[in-house]
């Protein structure tokens, strides 16, 4: 039986197995295949994984509990989980040639979490992390939270703002990183929309932080670790990477040297997907005095692994480390600037100016648009991307005042920088032809524009078949 047939029995019979108990849940699966295949996928943050790494997370891996770390589980009968996380570990590891690596956390945010508790229980004594352990966290006083993080020495932690393109998990008072931390963010020359590092550095010599935060979820442009890590080892703090966005970048060594987290900072999170191409989930990789801290991470954080993503993490590491994953992160970039150079050659305005990586981040308020309207007339006719903030955004978060594209996905369906151009034509027709209504998220935008560019967007992806290996019938 050749691997296409393979494929489709495999996912025709997941798909019966669904059916025969939940119909409902079986047509969502099946029509979201369908709806992936005939849209232009621009979320920066999202990807298409492999079927090897899709059919490695349905499977009965998901029903073995597995607390601890491997070869010291508090259940038995974990020998096979012990298999699955090593060969995980093995391959992340090589792939980044990191010498810690730890795969359990579940997301971004857990890794971020680990990483954290980590820096901290390294950094301060037992009664404080005791006293934590104690507090019902959801039912804490912003006084209570105060009075915690005197015990833990007033740790402080400085991260880029929301705006330039950081992460709430950077130390935002939503998120549990803002209630942990007392933050202070850096921000972006507004003249250059890129990373003043003298700036940078002053902020660090005044605020005097534990952590510094690398890393970013929207913002287009490399960020020198080396520098980074300089002004952190000034300063006596813990430099902590947050790769989630960029990790294909960097298994793909189109990120080295300066601009490699894994070699320049103490501890580096990451998701698994996104420009990874792996399962939903994260990691932590580190130096190895981190190690044992990073290693509590469940129970600390984490609930039990997910041995079956796990499982899925292995496959997508594995592949990472095959040559052709280089030349895909490569092509990744090089689709991201051409689509920014197509944008910008009619006449939209690009944030810094371009790009570096594999995201774009487009100011639509030269449009007269909030960065809501665009999102849904772009989403009415079958182009998918997500409003994002941008530097001095006067529209907040909400609303916002940009549009962040990516290429990931786009160029894992094979589309290269031709069809870039072409894709920047269809949103630069959609995005004049709407007009702002009378509040921040209503527009007007003719169906004949929104359905002659869906026509136009199904016909490009016509040429380059998503799972062309999967047939459901």
């Amino acid at each position: 039986m050749s691997a296409l047939n393979a494929e489709s029995t495999a996912f025709r019979s997941a798909l019966d197995a669904v059916r025969a108990v939940e119909p409902r849940i079986a047509d969502a699966i099946a029509k979201e295949l369908t709806d992936q295949r005939e849209s232009l996928k621009l979320i920066a943050s999202e990807n298409y994984a492999s079927p090897a790494v899709l059919l490695a997370m349905g499977n009965w891996l998901s029903d073995k509990y597995a607390e601890g770390t491997i070869g010291r589980r508090f259940y038995a009968g974990c020998q096979n989980v012990d298999t699955v996380e090593s060969v995980a570990v093995e391959h992340a590891k090589a792939l980044f040639n990191a010498p810690y690596a730890y795969v359990q956390p579940h997301s971004g945010i857990d890794a971020n979490l680990v990483a954290y508790w980590a820096i901290l229980a390294d950094r301060v004594e037992a009664p404080a992390l005791a006293k934590v352990q104690k507090r019902n966290v959801n039912d804490m006083t912003d006084a209570e939270w105060a009075e915690l993080r005197a015990a833990f020495g007033n740790q402080r932690m400085l991260g880029m703002s929301l705006d330039a393109g950081g992460h709430l998990t950077h130390g935002f008072r939503p998120n549990i990183s803002g209630k942990m931390f007392d933050q202070r963010s850096y921000g972006v020359d507004p003249a250059t929309g890129q990373i003043d590092y003298a700036a940078l550095r002053t902020s660090a010599q005044e605020f005097k932080p534990l952590v510094i935060v690398g890393g970013y979820s929207a913002y287009p442009r490399k960020v020198n670790f080396r520098i980074m890590r300089e002004i952190a080892d000034e300063v006596g703090a813990t430099f902590m990477v947050d790769m989630a966005h960029f990790a294909g970048l960097v298994a793909g060594k189109v990120f080295t040297g300066d601009f490699d987290p894994i070699a320049n900072a103490h501890i580096v999170t990451t998701t698994t997907h996104k420009s990874l191409r792996g399962p939903r989930g994260g990691a932590v990789f580190c130096q190895p005095e981190l190690s044992d801290q990073v290693d509590r991470g469940c129970p600390m954080v984490l609930g039990g692994p997910l041995a079956h993503v796990m499982a899925a993490k292995a496959v997508a590491f594995a592949e990472a480390r095959r040559p052709e994953f280089a030349d895909y992160a490569q092509r990744i970039v090089d689709n991201s600037q051409a689509l920014a150079a197509g944008l910008t050659s009619r006449g939209a305005t690009v944030v810094s100016g371009g790009t570096d990586n594999h995201l774009v981040l487009i100011d639509v308020d030269k449009y007269g648009l909030t960065g809501r309207q665009a999102e849904q007339a772009l989403l009415d006719s079958g182009i998918v991307t997500n409003r994002n903030s941008i530097p001095q955004d006067p529209n907040g978060a909400w609303y916002t005042s940009g549009i962040r594209i990516g290429t990931p996905a786009l160029t894992t369906r094979g589309l290269g920088t031709g069809e870039m151009d072409q894709i920047a034509e269809l949103m630069h027709t959609v995005l004049t032809s709407t007009k702002a209504g009378a509040s921040k998220a209503k527009f007007d935008l003719a169906t004949a524009v929104s359905d002659r560019v869906s026509k136009q967007a199904t016909e490009l992806l016509a040429d380059f078949p998503l799972y062309p290996s999967v047939d459901l019938g």
